[in-house]
């Protein structure tokens, strides 16, 4: 039987580990989830006058620490003063010091997005000329490495782990009672117990050096560890600590208390325990508090995610987190009950075979999850594309594709599955019959045994020690045998070796499925990126607005609320002393026009103390208003201030600094 059942397994475990590095190590370095969509100075633009201060403007709010925004001069040295601060929104600034000189400088950063996320990126402006810099901006990089690596492991892991565990226990609860008893199943389920537990203490161990310096040797540092436990991610990791405790609880009562009122497998290496038929109700009792809190603990497992990841941030996130709780826990179901219903196919002891009804119950159980996966699915990549050229434009969008082709793969071969199930049932009456004749051998050699024994004592000193033990070790190896041949006989069914062969396919195709998934979870979403792409071609538009002589700014905004993210776009002509002409665009984020409630702009030169001078423009069209005669006193580095109200009650101002006169 070993030999049987150990190579399959083994080409499991071997496809696991072989799809897991290939999709770990082709990653590379995590991939940015928030994307800088402007900054001021611009990139590679040439400044008359030195800046007061360095401001970037992200795609979501970002975590930043004290080094996390330098400016550098030419020769290397900082020129940055303080700490950096946010200035409004998803905006950032860090003050310059004064009299700087003509060169080129360079601006570098390293922050944390909402999702948890490591960005780190460089990039160079010139105050009244260009000039040669040692400051090399090709190596700010983050999240790769054997840091990265390793935590990208962990991560792929910690969802086999929950996987495993949720899918394994529903499955025993949901579909098999008799499982509880099973040795096989219980290894499965506490398996992924362990590995989900030792993956989030690892993933805690390597979060500071992942999102900071990438060393090695700072994943044992207790500094690093601290500070992570101040922040959102590992506020998300302890709280997964917690409940795994209490999932360990779950685990016990389960395969404890659960497991004495089920039937055992008798040969399972574990001892036979006695079903309690005396007190159906207090099973039943047991199986709703173990349902209701298991469902408890297993969606506190999933929110661990979503209160830290994609969900958590960009649209509608207080929709997003639910959905996300509920996928998570409908792969689970599906999934894990994959690899347990695998596993108790082929390591159930003969005595306590997976019976069909068993089967009929985990099929409509899949179907269930599936169509879930698919409504919830389908959400999350409205919420995370954005539009449908996506797909293909962006790195995210060509996963997604992978990820929806291996999905269809896995029902495709679960409805092939779902055929062997049917013939299974057909078979069961047939097979019933040889059952029930095998169990009336088995007693009858059970019987034949007894009477020997009582013989045996009866002629009392007539019999030795040693033919005694002669004796049970003769019964214990027709017992064996007897298994071994009931084990053949089930084995030889085609209708369940088909069903065998269906499912280890779906556990194949599943094990591919959760590297991709886990790849998806470090890849920059489509929406964010096609953002990035958008304010990088407007950034090169307003430079080639400028050397007009007419002022053009972006700048992105996001209220918080329904319709609250988006741009605004300010042109200034001519820019100068005396009267302008003011444009002000409110674009969506696919870069269509849309009205909002109110916009309202304002002048401040700080330098002067003079402002802050309001504007407020006349609506023209759907998203376009405008304003003439915008007095601009004296020359020098403004401010411009837009305060976008979408709702009633959802109101952001954002800010840029330009030269004017």
């Amino acid at each position: 039987m070993t030999r049987t059942i150990t190579p399959r397994l083994r080409t499991l475990a071997l496809l696991f580990l072989a799809v897991a590095g290939a999709l770990l190590v082709g990653t590379g370095p995590a991939s940015a989830h928030a994307a800088l969509t402007g900054s001021d100075p611009a990139q590679g633009v040439v400044v008359d006058k030195a800046p007061d201060q360095v401001s970037l403007t992200f795609s979501e709010q970002v975590s930043m620490s004290s080094g996390s925004l330098r400016v550098l001069d030419p020769k290397g040295k900082r020129v940055d003063s303080g700490e950096p601060s946010n200035v409004s929104g998803t905006t950032y600034a860090v003050r310059l010091v004064s009299g700087l000189g003509d060169g080129t400088y360079t601006v570098a950063y390293q922050v944390v997005s909402a999702d948890s996320h490591p960005v780190a990126g460089a990039y160079t402006f010139s105050v009244g000329a260009p000039s040669e810099t040692t400051v090399s901006v090709s190596g700010e990089t983050v999240g790769g490495g054997v840091v990265g690596w390793l935590y990208g492991f962990g991560r792929y892991v910690s969802y086999a782990g929950f996987i495993v565990l949720v899918g394994g226990a529903a499955f025993v609860l949901a579909c098999w009672q008799r499982g509880s008893g099973v040795r096989a199943v219980q290894r499965l389920v506490v398996g992924g117990w362990v590995a989900l537990t030792a993956a989030t203490l690892w993933l805690l161990l390597l979060r500071g050096s992942y999102t900071g310096s990438g060393a090695f040797g700072d994943i044992f540092d207790l500094n690093l560890l601290g500070q992570v436990l101040q922040t959102k991610t590992g506020a998300a990791l302890v709280s997964r600590l917690l409940l795994l405790a209490a999932a360990a609880l779950f685990i016990a009562v389960l395969f404890g208390a659960y497991a004495r009122q089920s039937p055992a497998a008798p040969n399972d290496g574990a001892a036979r325990r006695v079903p309690d038929p005396g007190d159906p109700e207090e099973k039943r009792d047991l199986t709703f508090g173990l349902a209701i809190g298991g469902t408890v603990v297993a969606a506190g497992l999933a929110a661990s995610w979503a209160m830290a990841e994609h969900a958590s941030t960009g649209l509608q996130p207080g929709i997003a987190m639910p959905v996300d709780v509920l996928h998570l826990v409908a792969v689970a179901t599906w999934l894990g009950g994959l690899v347990a219903l695998l596993v108790s196919l082929y390591r159930a002891p003969a005595e306590t075979p997976v019976d069909a009804a068993a089967v009929r119950r985990f099929s409509a159980v899949a179907f269930g999850s599936v169509v879930t996966l698919v409504v919830t699915g389908v959400y999350q990549s409205w919420r995370q594309l954005g539009a449908w050229s996506a797909f293909t434009d962006t790195r995210y969008g060509q996963l997604l594709l992978v990820k929806i082709g291996l999905v269809a793969l896995l029902v495709g071969i679960a409805w092939i599955s779902r055929r062997w199930t049917a013939r299974l049932t057909d078979a069961a009456g047939s097979t019933s019959g040889a059952a029930r004749s095998r169990t009336t051998r088995s007693q009858k050699e059970q019987s034949e045994k007894e009477r020997v024994a009582a013989a045996a004592k009866a002629r009392g000193s007539g019999e030795s020690g040693a033919g005694t033990k002669r004796a049970a070790q003769l019964a214990r190896q027709r017992a064996a045998v007897d298994a071994a041949r009931q084990k053949r006989l089930r084995d030889g069914d085609p209708s369940r070796f088909g069903l065998r062969r269906s499912v280890f396919a779906e556990a194949s195709v599943a094990v591919v499925l959760l590297a991709v998934t886990t790849a998806l979870t470090q890849t920059e979403p489509g929406r964010t990126e096609l953002e990035a792409q958008a304010a990088q071609s407007s950034s090169a538009s307003s430079s080639a607005a400028d050397s007009s002589g007419a002022l053009t700014l972006d700048m992105p905004f996001d209220t918080g609320g329904k319709d609250g993210k988006g741009l605004v776009r300010i042109d200034l002509d001519p820019a100068r002393v005396g009267g302008n002409e003011l444009h002000v665009y409110v674009q969506r984020p696919n870069g269509r026009a849309f009205d909002i409630p109110e916009v309202k702009i304002a002048f401040t030169l700080e330098a002067k103390k003079i402002g802050p001078l309001p504007v407020t423009p006349d609506h023209i069209t759907t998203g376009h208003w405008s304003a003439s005669g915008v007095q601009i006193p004296m020359a020098g580095d403004w401010k411009i201030a837009v305060t976008v109200r979408t709702s009633d009650i959802d109101q952001t101002t954002i800010s840029k600094n330009a030269q004017i006169g």
